[in-house]
């Protein structure tokens, strides 16, 4: 029996601040959690500013303090981290998490530290217990359980899965995180002194090991979608999403088939004016310059609560046959959604699922009831037609 059910490592950032404020007013009983990061004071401040109790415990961590680490996790069932970006300041708390046998979540969107992660503690997390889950916000849930969510649709009317699943974001409004950008900026930092890592970024199946399924679109150019007959441009957040997808696939034993094909793209428009506006979206880089949050910054209550997303997901059976699955979401993806999220995903490990321990996807250890816990308290929807 652990003091905490769930600890929220970083708690005094933006959208770890978010996370605890989520807990506090949904789960205000029932849930025994704690708020951690590198100052007490700063910790209390928060506590405050959010109105958690007065008795909501605080811990001193620190990334670069490998034995706070190890004394946060032997604490907690679970542990959320909001602290990135992960390969900067996360691999000694997945170490930790790894070595004590205690679950982990995080937002995760870098798919070269992930894998690196994946190869150094999967075998001691199996060993322990431990349940270690990455990219349980915007990135990658949505993505992961709306092609869960089709390919169970597909099973239960076609006897087989979807081969050919396409992942289109129909609507959008909000902003990317702070910290999705300086992971970005991370990674490219370090893709410049590694090239192995630009091999795993530029391939699909990076996080499926020992596994290659078949070639896969790039998602690159702006093109004509043939299937929704709409102008498509390339999706910024697909390098991440599709390779979890892909990972989930491998995880569950290939149960989308070994031929899976998968690619994200926006839907930019019809005709003419849809063509123009994927051109532009192509060159568009929306982490250039200094715009948007930066890490630790965020938008409004009211810019998060007007923010929302739809996504389409086409899948194309042998003989032409299209099954869809729509996920949508009531806040912005990056922060007001996310944060509920996560939480949630938390408390499935908690309370809803058991399971091998290891490295996992959302989709593959929480699955159908991680997606009963979404559309019951986080305000997502998944549909199927």
């Amino acid at each position: 029996m652990r003091d905490f059910d769930i600890v929220i490592y970083g708690a005094t950032g933006f959208t770890g601040r978010l996370v605890a404020e989520y807990l506090v007013q949904t789960y205000p009983t029932g849930v025994r959690w704690a708020m951690a990061g590198r100052s007490l004071a700063k910790l209390q401040e928060v506590r405050d500013l959010i109105g958690a109790p007065a008795e909501t415990a605080l811990i001193a961590a620190d990334s670069d303090d490998p034995a706070s680490l190890r004394a946060m996790a032997e604490r907690a069932t679970v542990v959320i981290s909001t602290v990135g970006p992960y390969q900067l300041y996360g691999s000694n708390l997945v170490a930790a998490c790894a070595g004590t046998g205690t679950g982990y979540v995080d937002l995760c969107g870098e798919p070269a530290w992930m894998r690196h992660m994946i190869d150094a503690h999967e075998g001691e997390a199996t060993r322990t217990g431990a349940r270690i889950v990455f990219s349980c916000g915007f990135d990658s849930i949505p993505f992961d359980l709306g092609v869960l969510t089709l390919q169970d649709a597909a099973k239960a009317k076609y006897g087989i899965p979807a081969p050919r699943v396409k992942g289109r974001v129909r609507k959008m409004q909000g902003t990317f995180s702070g910290g999705t950008a300086a992971s970005l900026k991370a990674t490219l930092a370090a893709a410049a002194r590694d090239p192995g890592i630009v091999k795993l970024l530029t391939s699909p199946f990076a996080l499926t090991p020992g596994f290659q399924g078949p070639h896969q679109p790039t998602g690159l150019l702006p093109e004509y979608d043939t299937t929704i007959l709409a102008w498509v441009a390339p999706f910024v957040m697909a390098p991440i999403n599709t390779k979890n997808v892909h990972r989930t696939n491998f995880l569950l034993g290939e149960t989308y088939g070994a031929d899976f094909v998968y690619d994200e793209m926006m839907v930019a428009g019809l005709g003419d004016l849809g063509k123009v506006a994927a051109e532009a979206i192509a060159k568009f880089n929306p982490f250039s310059g200094d715009k948007g949050p930066k890490p630790g910054e965020g938008p409004s209550k009211e810019e998060r609560d007007a923010g929302h997303y739809d996504l389409l997901f086409a899948g194309i059976m042998p003989d032409g046959e299209r099954i869809d699955a729509v996920v949508t979401g009531d806040r912005d993806p990056g922060y007001g959604s996310t944060s509920k999220m996560i939480a949630e995903a938390a408390l499935c490990l908690v309370q809803d699922v058991e399971g091998d321990g290891g490295i996992w996807t959302p989709g593959a250890l929480m699955g159908a009831t991680l997606r009963e816990r979404l559309v019951a308290k986080a305000g997502l929807t998944f549909t199927v037609g």
